[in-house]
């Protein structure tokens, strides 16, 4: 029997999926222990709470947004590339710059430094195309 092995552009999967998850905890960050009557995060009305939000609450909760749509092209894109057989090492590193410049963005994203921001996503995009076209020949 062989054993499936996760290479290192399938953990950058795994590290981009749960990267939503991440920026839905910093917009929800010290607001357990208030009670919602007080502004505190109100799990019965989760995005109801989110859309009150302003600030670096709401832009974390734009980029939980942005981290999932940016999600399916991302998963595509490695897939596509193993089964085309792209040099793994290429392929890793790609995916590793892409999980990076992903983690930029959002700090970037809550910090409120949007044309920063703007670039490093379309260096996030450019990326992500360079990695489903790693296994073209």
């Amino acid at each position: 029997m062989t054993a499936a092995r996760f290479t290192l552009a399938y953990w950058c999967v795994l590290v981009a999926a749960l990267l939503p998850i991440v920026c839905a905890g910093i917009a929800k960050w010290g607001m357990f222990r208030k009670s919602p009557r007080a502004g505190g995060f109100d799990n019965a009305n989760p995005r109801a709470w989110l859309a009150r939000q302003t600030d670096w609450r709401a832009r974390a909760n734009a980029a939980q947004a942005n981290s999932f749509e940016a999600l399916p092209f991302f998963i595509g894109a490695v897939i596509i590339a193993h089964q085309l057989g792209a040099y793994q090492t290429r392929l890793d590193l790609l995916a590793f710059v892409y999980v990076v410049l992903r983690m930029v963005y959002i700090m970037l994203y809550v910090a409120d430094l949007a044309s920063v921001r703007s670039l490093v996503w379309g260096l996030a995009l450019a990326v992500n195309v360079a990695i489903l076209f790693a296994g073209y020949r």
